[in-house]
């Protein structure tokens, strides 16, 4: 089978105070086993838009990787029942865009000025 892009957030809770450094270690290394990861993009410490458990704040952790299409769901499935996870969410994610650079007056002039001397 082919592999997919996915993106997965997760919320830890950071109501004991405890350094969460090894829960995110933790899925680094289930994704690596599973896929191939791409980023780890470690939001921090944020407000939540609304109570989860009667806890207000959480660290938040985007994880950016390629995987088997049957993977996401064990994943969840690991987040979910882990005790500190208080959210967590993997999509599947669109292909990495290709930005192709902006072309300058000057050589779009230049790209014209072949084809004018030939009509003439």
């Amino acid at each position: 089978m082919a592999k997919t892009n996915y993106e997965a957030v997760l919320i830890f809770s950071v109501k004991d105070g405890d350094d969460v450094s090894a829960l995110v270690e933790k899925f680094k290394a289930l994704i690596e086993a599973n896929g191939t990861l791409t980023s780890v993009d470690e939001w921090g410490k944020r407000r939540l838009a609304y109570p989860i458990n009667y806890e207000t704040e959480g660290y938040y952790v985007l994880y950016n990787f390629e995987a088997e299409p049957d993977f996401p769901a064990e994943f969840e499935r690991i987040a979910n029942i882990t005790d500190r996870t208080i959210r967590s969410m993997v999509v599947k994610a669109q292909a990495p865009v290709q930005v192709k650079e902006p072309v300058s007056d000057a050589d779009e002039d230049a790209a014209d000025a072949p084809a004018e001397e030939a009509a003439e």
